[in-house]
């Protein structure tokens, strides 16, 4: 199956972190192929947006936020990669980042590469990015090229109920919920 096209993160972050729940997201590092449906997101934007890490200014770190759509933006907190994808059009700065997935593949190579049980192995974005292997080495490189390490497919057709809240870990939080999540999904995180 193709990734999805530019055009999907080409969009407001908020909608495009809602509409890549239930998509798959697929990662091919080191000849592993790990995967899961993605269940937990938040949408970032720029100024206006005190939790993103473009609410001040562009940086060598965050400047690709203004690029287009669809591109891997990854960075450390408190030891951990953590996985985004730039959204919005090229100039406005925007990213979502996957905060948990449901394993679909490769479970094994998770449980290797973190040591955990099976709901602890992709439940946050630092679980996530040791279970697939993601790491900075990853940063730029273009989700919707279906030769790409990560892709993002279309995933199953399965119903689920969503929740949304504010986002984790942030101090200084907007007043719109910006977490978005699959209710009693086992693999959100905590």
């Amino acid at each position: 199956m193709p990734p999805l096209p530019r055009r999907f993160y080409e969009r407001s972050p908020d909608i495009v972190a809602i509409e890549l729940l239930g998509k798959e997201l697929i990662a091919k590092v080191r000849s592993r192929v790990t995967a899961g449906i993605i269940v937990e997101t938040e949408a970032y934007f720029g100024k206006g947006d005190p939790a993103s890490r473009a609410s001040k200014r562009k940086t060598p770190m965050n400047e690709i936020m203004w690029d287009r759509g669809g591109l891997a933006f990854i960075y450390m907190v408190h030891g951990n990669w953590l996985f985004n994808i730039t959204a919005d059009k090229p100039g406005v700065p925007g990213a979502v980042l996957i905060r948990a997935i449901e394993p679909t593949k490769g479970v094994e190579t998770m449980k290797r590469r973190r040591h955990a049980k099976y709901t602890e192995l992709t439940s946050g974005p630092g679980k996530l990015t040791q279970a697939l292997g993601i790491t900075n080495r990853h940063h730029g490189s273009d989700v919707t090229d279906p030769t790409n390490e990560i892709i993002v497919e279309r995933g199953l057709k399965k119903k689920f109920q969503l929740c949304t809240s504010h986002r984790i870990g942030v101090r200084d939080d907007t007043k719109r919920e910006l977490r978005f999540f699959v209710k009693d999904c086992p693999f959100v995180s905590k």
